[in-house]
């Protein structure tokens, strides 16, 4: 090494991949031989919540198809500038719910970190798309703050590590703060929510299994995955590798219009991760955040849509259509 110079960060693979995700609307177009005309809108709605797409995911998005639901997804448009009454930057009041830095207590007996505020992907319908991560960040101080507040709680026995995506951590940084929780006697469930396994598979390294295997605390991971279409054979063989770690595996969807809003495009949704040894969890009406009004399906549709999924698959097979309200004490069932 040269004297004086500072050291080179060693980046892994899957951190080095998810730095050569598209991030400019211009590149997202040319890629998918998408219409050149849709440029200037996804500029805009791309300065308002960034773009930002692994290339496995890309790889997924069929070309040229403007209907694809996993570009839908992704895409930045103009109808996110639309304003409809009811919509906002705090839709499921995490705000309120803040105990101390990137700690959100809403609901007996479990409590959330917001592990980080970076995301494999940007999900156009995000929750979170307006959060002041820079304000919440538990990370800066260990996650001092909210491991004291753990401590002094012991009714709490489940932790959720959210974000961003807690994924984004390292596997060093994320067996430290495992390492912190399995100090706290009193927590015993450790829950992942997670979109990296889906959208980069590769982020499932050794090392993280390793660290889901060992540790004293019962593991489930949330997985968030909107549609068959997002399960090729490497999200296939990833979850086969978290099973075998004694991982419980989850999915949580959200009912978005033009993605998945149908019984088919659901029923495969549930078929492909049964196959992939995930149960169906929650399917999640929108959350009302700003910038989303154009993914709301009615309650009605959500409805009449389950009810048909109820008659065509396992009642195992059929997740739970909920609605997150700020205040309430549990998601509510529809």
């Amino acid at each position: 090494m040269i004297q004086g110079t500072p050291p080179i960060l060693q980046l892994n693979p899957w951190q080095q991949s998810l730095a050569q995700s598209v991030t400019d609307p211009a590149v997202l177009l040319q890629q998918l031989d998408l219409p050149k005309s849709l440029l200037p809108a996804a500029r805009q709605a791309a300065k308002l919540f960034g773009l930002k797409v692994p290339l496995p995911y890309l790889s997924r998005i069929q070309k040229g198809n403007l209907n694809d639901p996993l570009l839908h997804q992704v895409l930045p448009l103009g109808d996110e500038f639309i304003h409809v009454d009811g919509f906002n930057h705090d839709p499921v009041g995490d705000h309120d719910a803040m105990q101390s830095p990137g700690l959100l207590h809403k609901y007996h007996g479990r409590a959330l970190i917001l592990a980080t505020g970076a995301c494999g992907i940007h999900c156009r319908y995000c929750f979170r798309r307006h959060f002041n991560y820079a304000e919440a960040n538990p990370a800066k101080q260990q996650w001092k703050q909210a491991l004291s507040h753990l401590r002094e709680d012991d009714s709490i026995q489940e932790v959720i590590l959210s974000g961003g995506d807690p994924l984004s951590l390292s596997d060093s940084r994320l067996a430290e703060l495992v390492s912190e929780l399995e100090k706290i006697k009193h927590i015993k469930r450790l829950r992942i929510h997670t979109r990296l396994p889906v959208v980069l598979p590769e982020r499932i390294t050794s090392n993280l299994c390793q660290l889901l295997s060992n540790t004293r605390l019962t593991t489930i991971m949330v997985l968030h995955i909107n549609h068959a279409q997002e399960i090729d054979k490497s999200v296939k063989n990833i979850c086969h590798q978290l099973k075998n770690t004694g991982t419980q595996l989850l999915n949580q969807s959200v009912l978005l219009a033009g993605v998945n809003n149908s019984v088919k495009s659901l029923r495969d949704l549930s078929e492909s991760l049964i196959n992939c040894g995930v149960i169906p969890y929650y399917l999640h009406q929108l959350d009302r955040v700003a910038g989303a009004t154009h993914f709301e399906v009615s309650d009605q549709e959500a409805r009449q849509i389950l009810q048909t999924l109820n008659s065509q698959l396992s009642g195992y097979m059929v997740p739970k259509l909920v609605r997150e309200i700020a205040g309430e004490n549990s998601k509510s069932a529809l």
